[in-house]
């Protein structure tokens, strides 16, 4: 086919994902649509993938996505007359140890709370759904049977022919060679064949994806790695129909293929190909078998499967997959460039994602935005740091040998550390402080005690951080502490019509005075929310805006995007200019007026008022808000300064206890409070009214702004969920999110977020309740709850507020 001169969408990238990206555009959307392709369909990646589909993620939208895959894969040979290998086989999972059978129980848990059934199954069973497995060292396995199998090459090709049937153009052996850009749009790709015009572009290039980017000043973090696989001659006795199987603790899995299997691995010591280009001529090749490499496989698979000692090896396949640095995949709009679109970095899922992701990234190209809670895989998670290339490629490699490890609770990442780090970094080290890591910043968790090892110590129960973070949440709550924000969002928006601006992005009323801070959240198209964050109003014509730590590229893509054209409004980001000191209990006040001379009194520094102070001699702004349910402000301080003004409120704040707390102390004390956290209690997914912040959207006042009509539309009608809090007594219960609620024996939910709620005793768990016909408070207090916890029932009981202080008196006096 000849290269067109124009059309409306190009997809770049003719593997699995970009003939699925295609095929969804032109069913769906009718769009004109051209899809480029430098050799031949499949001829990256997708050709020598495994084909493994599994649907289960711990997201329910990306479990949607990956349902969605198989529900396609079961239906399009019937609509194109090619055929896609796709066979329901299920998939057992395999435990050998009790931290994975913990793992499993609560994964079976996470399969029923969206709507999937995974069952627990013995080590007997398993041997007779796979008479050739030694089962000896079982404790069980999981069973989902809705699982199974596919053949890459056949779905693509399917899905082009789909394409093709729905207006689609397909393009072989044309390379694009750069593109012609305008004010930051692409306005051409230009290619070996000549320029094509469009309005949007998809980047689908697998492998180069990144390179594609970078022609447009885009990062795409990849990192090829090198992925090995068997393929055996005929296996006797080994039934046509035998279950895919995961074996993680062996870390192999297996697929019958042709009365063979077909087995890899996902080793701890992982193979990069290169840092640098991958080559443009890579079509149908692979590495040299590396038989040396993947000797750890093979042992460990000859224990699981005896029979595959005697077994000849048809083939062995040595290609490179692209990796990303926290094994998602990347999905979504790239904040460099408003019209270029990636989908890419699929981590050796991308046959099980392909249908899904294709249907999804379609529809956001078409809107503009996502059309579910798509963050855990959106672009705009990456931020600067994503540049380097080394750091991506240890990154990665880390990522890669976790595929198959135990998913322990509040595990962290270990390479490329300290990346980000605040002057107070060393300071806090001599507290004892013990590190996370949020978007390359330094955080500190958790504050080990003397005489305790500053370490994290992993595990399915309580872990060796529980008591000292109870600590310093009672410290919280009955004098002073103090935190080290500093790894917070900052940005700032100035200009003659920033108010204007702010007023139509943001749901609450930021058109407050001069001094007035306020809460709000951003909403998209749906009413859903797409960032919430806090806006301080500096002056007439400038306005302070701060948002959490791993939101940056997001939240100021999305406040960026949504300024409206020709207004005077400009947003710099100064998230490195200052630094954050949380100030919080009901001694803060105290604290404070030791080290100011300013008026700190209620009247005269209200809550939800920003000021400026002045501490050890330097000019900080000061935010009366909390997200820990106390008395307290954050302290917004020049970064060369903050090492200064620690030190100074350290020192008056001995006298009443002062000692800083970390990010896990304030996990616990705002679930108590009830505070949301975007990104599992509040997402794109979820209306303000639906999560209970009704009262931050400014509905009543005659005011557009974006995502009013989505809630105009539902006012008045039965919520049909709403968010929820519940309390549990059993002290053995932990409580992670996922969680299954239920109703008078019923599914109703899932926990969004659970922790531990240390002045009350308890364990706590929010989530949404639903139900069709609404969700009314006569029919909330009319059940009887339960929740499920690692495949066990737990009696749990209602919250409809905060479950500490719900009259907020003393953080506001």
């Amino acid at each position: 086919m000849t290269l067109p001169s124009h059309a409306e969408i190009v997809v770049i990238g003719g593997g699995i994902i970009g003939c699925s990206t295609a095929y969804h555009l032109a069913r769906d959307h009718k769009a004109d649509v051209v899809l480029l392709e430098q050799g031949t369909l499949t001829s990256g990646s997708t050709w020598h993938a495994a084909g493994l589909v599994g649907q289960l993620r711990s997201s329910a939208s990306i479990t949607r996505v990956l349902k969605y895959s198989v529900d396609l894969y079961k239906g399009l040979e019937a609509e194109t007359g090619l055929a896609t290998g796709w066979k329901m086989t299920g998939c057992l999972r395999l435990a050998t140890n009790q931290d994975r059978w913990t793992e499993f129980r609560r994964l079976a848990t996470t399969a029923r709370s969206f709507g999937m059934d995974m069952h627990l199954v013995s080590p007997e069973d398993v041997k007779k759904m796979w008479p050739l497995m030694n089962v000896d060292d079982l404790v069980g396995a999981s069973w989902l049977p809705t699982d199974g199998q596919a053949s890459p090459s056949d779905i693509t090709q399917s899905l082009a022919k789909g394409a093709r049937m729905h207006g689609a153009k397909i393009v072989e052996n044309v390379r694009v060679t750069g593109f012609e850009m305008k004010d930051g749009r692409i306005v051409a790709v230009k290619t070996t064949l000549g320029d094509i015009a469009c309005e949007k572009v998809v980047n689908c290039a697998g492998q180069w994806a990144r390179q594609v980017g970078a022609m447009a000043g885009i990062n795409v973090p990849l990192q090829p790695v090198k992925h090995q696989y068997i393929i055996t001659e005929k296996i006797d006795g080994l039934s046509t129909d035998a279950p895919t199987i995961r074996d993680p603790d062996r870390r192999t899995y297996f697929k019958e293929e042709v009365g063979g299997l077909v087995m890899g691995g996902y080793e701890p010591n992982p193979q990069p190909w290169t840092t640098g280009d991958v080559p443009d001529e890579w079509a149908f090749r692979l590495f040299d078998d590396d038989f040396d490499h993947f000797e750890q496989h093979m042992t460990q698979a000859i224990e699981r499967v005896p029979a595959l000692e005697k077994v000849g090896v048809k083939q062995m396949i040595n290609g490179p997959e692209s990796f990303t640095p926290d094994g998602n995949f990347i999905l979504g709009v790239a904040p460099e460039c408003k019209n270029m679109f990636v989908g890419a970095g699929f981590n050796a899922f991308g046959i099980a994602s392909g249908g899904g992701a294709g249907w999804v990234l379609a529809q956001w190209v078409v809107d503009g935005e996502a059309p579910l809670d798509l963050w855990v895989v959106d672009i705009r998670r990456f931020a600067g740091m994503h540049r380097d290339r080394q750091w991506v490629l240890d990154r990665t490699l880390e990522a890669y040998g976790k595929h198959y490890t135990i998913g322990f609770p509040h595990e962290e990442y270990e390479s490329g550390r300290p990346r980000l780090v605040s002057p107070l970094y060393e300071r806090l080290k001599k507290h004892g402080a013990v590190f996370g890591s949020k978007l390359g910043w330094e955080r500190p968790n958790w504050f080990a005690p003397a005489g305790t090892e500053a370490k994290d110590v992993y595990s399915m129960g309580r872990q060796n951080w529980f008591d000292a973070v109870g600590d310093e949440h009672r410290h919280v709550r009955e004098a002073v502490g103090i935190f080290d924000q500093s790894s917070f969002s900052k940005y700032e928006m100035s200009g003659s019509d920033a108010l204007k601006a702010l007023d139509w992005i943001c749901a609450n009323d930021v058109s407050k005075p001069i001094g007035r801070l306020t809460y709000t959240q951003l909403l998209n198209t749906r009413g859903g929310i797409e960032a919430d964050l806090t806006v301080a109003r500096l002056a007439d014509d400038k306005f302070y805006i701060v948002t959490g730590t791993g939101f940056r590229t997001h939240d100021f893509g999305w406040i960026e995007d949504h300024i409206p054209v020709g207004l005077d409004a400009t947003l710099i980001d100064v998230t490195e200019d200052w630094g954050t000191l949380s100030l919080m209990g009901p001694k803060a006040r105290d604290v404070l007026a030791a080290v100011t001379e300013a008026d700190v009194s209620n009247a005269a520094f209200p809550f939800g008022h920003v000021r400026e102070l002045e501490i050890a001699g330097h000019t900080v702004r000061a935010l009366r808000v909390t997200y820990v349910g106390e008395l307290g402000w954050e302290l917004h301080v020049p970064i060369a300064a903050i090492g200064a003004v620690f030190d100074r409120l350290m020192e008056a704040g001995e006298e009443h206890g002062i000692r800083p707390v970390g990010y896990r102390a304030l996990e616990s004390l705002r679930l108590e409070k009830g505070y949301r956290a975007w990104g599992s209690d509040i997402t794109p997914n979820d209306m303000p009214v639906e999560a209970g912040l009704g009262w931050a959207v400014k509905l009543k006042k005659n005011t557009d702004f974006f995502g009013r009509n989505a809630l105009q539309q539902i006012q008045g009608k039965p919520l049909k969920k709403r968010f929820m809090g519940f309390t549990v007594d059993d002290p053995d219960v932990v409580l992670v999110g996922r969680e299954t609620i239920l109703r008078d024996g019923k599914p109703v939910g899932y926990l969004t977020s659970g922790g531990f709620g240390y002045t009350i005793g308890k364990n706590i768990g929010y989530g949404y309740v639903r139900y069709e016909d609404g969700v009314t408070d006569d029919y909330l207090k009319a059940g009887s709850y339960e929740l499920v916890v690692a495949s066990e029932k737990t009696p749990a009981s209602l919250h409809f507020g905060p479950m500490v202080d719900p009259d907020m008196a003393k953080i506001k006096a």
